[in-house]
């Protein structure tokens, strides 16, 4: 158990940051959203799953969408709440914690803001482990849990309830509506039991998340490097580093798509590393060769102080150092690679799960 206050939210939003792997939305708007929460209304208390009781019923919230629509179209505020009271009408259960949908970018930090406002304790995990495009790409899903019924909320007030026969069909349709309601929506998920969760989430992340913003911070204010700092705390290996040379990104159905190229700079001298995306980093190759494929995680950082780097933020001449880290497990079984493997997005490279320490790192 521990407490997070006002305080703690900046390196929460860093570590999310660099977990949701180029995606999840933009941090900063979350980091306000939680501070302003907070400081209001006083520190989330935050339990891991083996403290909270047998008989509560968790609703785990985040926001899908455009990650690019998030620096036009800010939050009203009261989305989360109004999303969590009405997917608990629909399910006929009182929630009694909440929790992350996803612990990357932005959805780390939105479920504080209703845990705030509702007095509810946060329980430590979340439902992915990083970011993913999909909704469909949960490990409740995984572990063959209906999520159902879903509730979206945007923020001019209108609240849709959705009944999907699977999270196949919640994400088509839900991403549609996400669309209409301007790119951008709130997602409240139908509530779990304790013993539901136990076996259908990656355990401990908004801990990881703020221990992993901390160890940045620490470095940059110790004049350690920040970058090696964060391949620590991730267990990851640093890939490459280099200069972004082109970006090509586009919205479309509701996500981001692109590719960027990253010229290799110091040991990298001379080869260039293909970035591609779809709101998260989801294939790194040098040479036609993957060094790293989705569901490991691909986290692009600022060279000089690990700042992470959105995929929505890639721009010419960024110097940066590219870091994979190993995914949650459950993502590596064959169920997991089907529904989160390269093949999945329309890659031709095999997964080829990432180990750490490795000798690439450096």
């Amino acid at each position: 158990m521990h407490s997070v206050t006002a305080a703690d939210v900046a390196d929460l939003a860093r570590g999310a940051a660099v977990l949701g792997s180029g995606g999840g939305g933009n941090p900063y708007m979350g980091q306000l959203m939680a501070e302003h929460a907070l400081a209001e209304h006083g520190p989330v208390t935050v339990l891991g799953l083996e403290e909270v009781p047998a008989s509560s019923r968790v609703v785990a919230v985040m926001v899908m969408g455009t990650p690019t629509v998030f620096y036009e179209k800010m939050l009203a505020g009261d989305e989360m709440l109004r999303a969590v009271r009405a997917v608990s009408r629909a399910a006929g259960q009182a929630p009694t914690h909440l929790m992350p949908g996803e612990i990357g970018g932005v959805n780390a930090t939105i479920p504080l803001v209703p845990a705030a406002e509702s007095g509810l304790s946060l329980v430590d995990g979340d439902f992915m482990g990083r970011a993913f495009p999909e909704l469909s790409m949960l490990l409740p899903a995984l572990a063959g849990l209906s999520l159902a019924p879903l509730a979206l909320t945007d923020e001019k007030g209108n609240v849709l309830v959705l009944e999907a026969t699977d999270m196949d069909w919640g994400e088509r349709i839900a991403r549609v509506c996400s669309v209409a309601m301007g790119g951008t929506a709130v997602v409240a998920y139908a509530p779990l039991s304790p013993g539901q969760l136990r076996g259908a989430m990656a355990h401990g992340t908004v801990g990881r998340a703020q221990a992993l913003g901390k160890a940045i911070r620490l470095a940059r204010e110790d004049r350690r490097d920040p970058v090696e700092a964060a391949r620590r705390a991730l267990s990851g290996v640093t890939v490459f580093r280099g200069k972004v040379v082109d970006v090509d990104g586009r919205p479309g159905g509701g996500f981001l798509w692109g590719r960027a190229v990253v010229e290799g700079t110091g040991p990298d001298t001379g080869t260039e590393l293909v970035v591609r995306f779809q709101n998260e980093y989801l294939l790194a190759t040098r040479g036609g060769r993957a060094l790293v494929t989705t569901p490991d995680l691909i986290c692009v950082l600022e060279e000089e102080g690990a700042q992470p780097v959105p995929a929505d933020a890639l721009r010419y001449g960024l110097r940066v150092a590219v870091v994979g880290a190993p995914c949650d497990e459950a993502w590596r079984s064959p169920q997991g690679l089907e529904i989160t493997g390269p093949g999945h997005f329309g890659y031709d490279h095999p997964y080829a799960p990432l180990t750490a320490p490795g000798p690439a790192d450096r």
